[in-house]
């Protein structure tokens, strides 16, 4: 029990009489990486709100043990008038306070000078041991380190919060959490809005984060990368998984097919003893008859195991796909003629299936926007071919009109009749009066579905797709998918979703340093590929030699003939100085660490003993900081020591 941070029991929410879910019982423990998945619907933000009390439950109980400090990011987040830095800053609320304490006394102490009565001195060494031990001198040092990793400059902690978009404010709300590293982190959707490289950074940040983290997601990619427990909501029950997403479904896969053969055996088995009792119940048998009724009246009935109805649907096969679909020669690009990229090349094929890849700002919706012909090059030539039938899928849609229903976008727009329309919209789960819904008031799952809808009645030969898994749950992304691989014409997607990628591309397109550079195979294969480049052509990085903080010498912080405020002062910057420096040595450490035990670091082996030799280099700097360290702490307990004799 000691290191049990939740203990949930017999929780139930309904809304009206719909039952959302009832008799959920599950608990986390700290250091657990724990996955929430389930249909859109199920209740999943719900269960999060019910578990941080901010809404409130129809039955059970929900336990927090220790004292846990628990953090939540939302979805959507939203801001005042504060800048980033300010907003980051808000999740030390308690420890700047102690700081402002801190220089109150001080700004005393300096008027008073020998003359500072004891209380005072207590008070301030009582304020100056909890700022410290919350790790107030490192909070500058963190709040940089979270934000830089998470895509923000340091001209972005001076602007105001509410200037930036959704996404972006969410990783606002991301980094708000992180930096204090709540005992228990509850993410919601955590790698909406995040390119590939902030993801992988998130990643390895939660794989390594000492807390309990409880992660509601449908990237498949990233849970498979975090979690190592599934919690499946669903049909108004949980399930427990021991296991990341990917054994997760495969351990799901063997309980269904047990309870179903379970099932279908019982049925069998109850049909073959009601004709038993049909045939004899009247005869010579009736006594037997009578008892495998009452048999039959006490057997538990299993029940048919629920699998939920999801979307389905398959592109029509196309007229023709030409060999040249599209291609862009030289091509520069920008706007008010500033290039946002030069010198751009590259070939779609008819047939083949490209997903176009790099960090948010790079480019990757200027060229897909050249392409649909809605903007020319400064320079160079774009040419897609005469017979492409372009279908163009919007992460914004775009293409979708918010003031009719939607029976009519599909009837007016696509040229059905409405009898054909409604079987359409309902193998993309419109059902009865959801096909008179106004477009404006779907959800984002719901406007995904009807705009994934147009494209098939399209008839294209050539697909661009800008996102086309975002807003959709687990089962519509596979559904997704499998449209999309047996899809015969060409595609050309620009996606997050590295689950997506690795199943359909052919070949990657990924803009790197400003060029865009064309690789074989799909995601995984790509990161390969770069880890093994990256080993054998780069040059080790000689970390001795790199621009520094010089490692500091282990001796004590000399004594200068001033006040005992002004000696202690010096001291403590000292130590803040000295911290800082460490976490800087430790993140190279551990960045080094990593090399060292990916095996491909050592197919060279003049880069293996330079990698051997770099750390120990690291290691010697390191121990030298903490020296220094220990040795400006003793300092300050010394002159603390003389100031409590003196007086």
């Amino acid at each position: 029990m000691a290191d049990l941070l939740l203990k949930v029991t017999d929780l139930a929410k309904y809304f009206g009489e719909r039952v959302l879910y009832s008799g959920i019982g599950f608990e986390i423990r700290r250091g657990e990486k724990v996955g929430l998945v389930g249909p859109n619907g199920a209740g999943k933000t719900t269960l999060l709100r019910c578990l941080l009390d901010e809404e409130r439950a129809d039955g059970g109980q929900v336990n927090w043990f220790h004292s846990c400090a628990v953090g939540y990011v939302r979805q959507e987040a939203d801001f005042g008038g504060r800048t980033v830095l300010e907003e980051l800053k808000q999740a030390y609320q308690d420890v700047l306070a102690w700081e402002a304490h801190m220089r109150q006394i001080e700004a005393q102490l300096a008027v008073l000078g020998d003359r500072a009565p004891e209380s005072l001195l207590t008070e301030y060494a009582d304020v100056m041991a909890r700022f410290e031990h919350a790790d107030g001198y490192s909070m500058d040092n963190r709040i940089r380190q979270i934000s830089i990793g998470l895509g923000f400059s340091e001209q972005d902690l001076a602007r105001n919060a509410a200037e930036f978009s959704g996404g972006q404010k969410t990783r606002i709300a991301l980094a708000r959490e992180l930096v204090r590293q709540p005992d228990f982190l509850c993410l919601d959707e955590p790698t909406n809005h995040l390119d590939l490289e902030r993801s992988e950074w998130l990643e390895s940040y939660l794989r390594d984060y000492p807390g309990a983290v409880l992660v509601v997601s449908h990237d498949r990619y990233f849970l498979d990368a975090v979690t190592s427990r599934t919690l499946e909501l669903a049909n108004g029950s949980l399930t427990e998984y021991a296991a990341g997403y990917s054994g997760y479904v495969e351990q799901k896969a063997m309980r269904l097919t047990a309870a179903l053969a379970a099932y279908e055996q019982q049925q069998e088995k109850i049909a073959e003893t009601e004709e038993y009792i049909r045939r004899y119940k009247a005869g010579i048998k009736s006594k037997q008859a009578r008892g495998r009724q009452s048999q039959l009246n006490r057997l538990e009935r299993l029940e048919r195991p629920e699998t939920r109805e999801a979307m389905q649907f398959f592109f029509p096969d196309c007229d023709e796909v030409p060999e040249r679909m599209s291609e862009f020669v030289e091509v520069a690009a920008g706007y008010g003629g500033e290039p946002v990229f030069r010198d751009i090349s590259f070939l779609l094929r008819g047939g083949e299936k490209v997903a176009l890849m790099g960090p948010n700002g790079v480019g990757k919706t200027t060229l897909l926007r050249l392409l649909l012909g809605e903007m020319q090059p400064l320079k160079g030539r774009v040419r897609n071919s005469p017979r492409a039938r372009v279908g163009y899928y919007s992460q914004e849609f775009e293409e979708l009109n918010d003031a009719v229903r939607v029976l009519d976008e599909v009837v007016y727009r696509c040229g059905l009749t409405e009898d054909r329309a409604r079987k359409v919209l309902g193998r993309f789960l419109f059902r009865g009066d959801d096909v008179f819904k106004l477009v404006g008031d779907l959800s984002g799952g719901e406007k995904a579905r009807l705009a994934l809808l147009k494209i098939l009645l399209s008839g294209a030969n050539f697909l661009v797709m800008d996102e086309p898994t975002n807003h959709l749950d687990i089962p519509a992304r596979e559904a997704v998918e499998e449209a999309l691989e047996a899809f015969p014409g060409s595609l050309l997607l620009v996606s997050h979703d590295r689950y997506l990628i690795d199943r359909i591309a052919d070949r990657l397109l990924a803009f790197e340093a400003g060029k865009l550079v064309s690789y074989p195979g799909n995601y995984s294969e790509y990161k390969t590929a770069q880890i093994a480049q990256a080993a054998l052509v780069e040059p080790t990085r000689n970390i001795a030699s790199e621009p520094r903080p010089q490692a500091p010498k282990g001796e004590r912080v000399e004594k200068r003939n001033t006040s005992p405020l002004k000696r202690r002062q010096e001291c403590q910057r000292q130590l803040t100085r000295l911290e800082k420096e460490i976490n800087e040595l430790e993140i190279m450490l551990s960045e080094l660490e990593k090399r060292i035990n990916d095996p491909a670091s050592h197919a060279d082996p003049l880069a293996s003993r330079k990698l051997g030799e770099d750390y120990e280099q690291l290691k010697t700097a390191l121990d030298k900081a903490y020296q220094a360290w220990e040795a400006a702490g003793l300092e300050l307990a010394d002159l603390e020591a003389s100031e409590s004799g003196g007086n």
